[in-house]
């Protein structure tokens, strides 16, 4: 039985009861029981068994084996589980209660915790946006034509997302250097990371009903750290016309633990000035209503513990909300598990870019095998507080013979 004095967070613990974040773990003792958990602290707790021991009328959806049913319950159920677990965690009468569904961090494993239905990656950063367009197309306009009158996207490939400290084996392909005649074929000698923030769909939508900027809190169930791993050599190949593929596929990272969006509520800022006009269904000026779609989340990437870079979410030119309203507004539908990630995040001083590409003006070196990749991130909280996003770990495996 865990103490009660783990309940006992410090005030500016970036796991307090602001953030409270969903997780799935197994034990030593249950390694094929999967159990949706809620990070407080450095512990973790049960959620399943505390909805039970409360009495609470969704302990049915707490105990179920992955996050999605909760996910697809909508966003009524998720704020009502939401409060029940604050108090569970923070209400005196409950704390002997509460403790005894509490494990410490190092005794659990943690598991990807939804299953994915659809990915797609966005292209968000005018920062990124950029100074990839300038090492790709020095004699040419940096951005593409269509780039700041709608968020550009692709396609992913849902069945390759893995939890975070998944190994990542270096893909093999084909690659063309500059001065070589033909294709090689092998591993990827310019392997990279892309930081980005993925949006998690809970509640689903009908088939040819467009979802609005509007709309966001009722089908986004929450937001974690992804880490969108790219071979840049395969890439350059292969993504005239249709764009990424293999160089993409092979590999997405994602945190272990899903941050609420309304835990995020404080982190809440206007975007970056647009100088461009915005058809309607993306327009989120001052006098439309919406809400400010920006977020304050603070990233920082690591390279085998040496900080690399920090790139502010805030400079996101495209919000999530934009994304949302321009993936369905041809009437594509939303399935709970839909994961759609921001594009790699950047800023506009050196040390703020999201990706190797970008921090080596394409020059690498990349990464190396062994090497080990962090992303960390926080956003500001309540009076003064902090809210952590979980980690994204990922180490590079050297590629496997063929």
């Amino acid at each position: 039985m865990t103490d009660a004095t783990a309940l006992d967070l410090p005030g500016d613990d970036l796991f307090g009861p602001d953030n409270l974040p969903y997780g799935l773990y197994t034990t030593a003792d249950a390694p094929d029981h999967p159990r949706i958990g809620v990070r407080y602290g450095d512990h973790v707790l049960d959620a399943g068994a505390a909805a039970a021991a409360f009495g609470s009328p969704h302990t049915a959806l707490l105990q179920q084996p992955l996050l999605n049913p909760l996910m697809a319950a909508g966003r009524p159920v998720w704020q009502a589980v939401r409060a029940g677990l604050r108090e569970w965690l923070t209400a005196a009468r409950h704390r002997d209660t509460a403790a005894r569904h509490l494990r410490p961090l190092e005794e659990v494993s943690l598991r990807l915790p939804f299953e994915v239905a659809d990915y797609v990656d966005f292209y968000a950063s005018e920062h990124h946006a950029t100074n990839v367009g300038r090492i790709f197309r020095p004699d040419g306009e940096p951005l593409t034509p269509n780039w700041k009158h709608l968020p550009i996207g692709y396609h992913g490939r849902a069945g390759t997302v893995v939890a975070s400290g998944t190994p990542v084996v270096r893909p093999v392909g084909q690659r063309k250097p500059p001065a070589e005649a033909a294709p090689l074929f092998g591993p990827s000698q310019r392997l990279d990371i892309e930081a980005e923030v993925g949006f998690v769909v809970g509640a689903p939508s009908a088939h040819g009903e467009p979802v609005g900027q509007g709309s966001l809190r009722d089908h986004v169930f929450g937001v974690c750290l992804l880490n969108d791993w790219s071979a840049r050599d395969i890439q350059a190949w292969e993504y005239v016309p249709l764009g990424p593929f293999l160089g993409k596929s092979f590999a997405t990272s994602v945190s272990a633990w899903v941050t609420p969006l309304e835990a995020l509520d404080s982190a809440r800022t206007a975007p970056p000035a647009r100088d461009a006009p915005l058809l309607p269904y993306l327009d989120d000026g001052p006098d439309t209503g919406h809400e400010p779609g920006g977020l304050d989340i603070r990233i920082t990437v690591r390279l085998n513990g040496a900080t690399v870079a920090e790139p502010p979410f805030s400079a996101m030119y495209w919000t999530a909300a934009q994304q949302l309203a321009h993936m369905t507004v041809n009437g594509a539908s939303l399935r709970t598990g839909d994961l759609f990630a921001s594009g790699t995040v950047s800023g506009p001083e050196p040390d703020q870019y999201g990706c190797f590409l970008e921090l080596t003006a394409g020059k690498g070196p990349y990464l190396a095998d062994g090497d080990e990749v962090t992303l960390s991130a926080w956003a500001p909280g309540p009076q003064g507080s902090r809210i952590g996003l979980g980690e994204v770990t990922g180490r590079i495996d050297p590629a496997r013979a063929i």
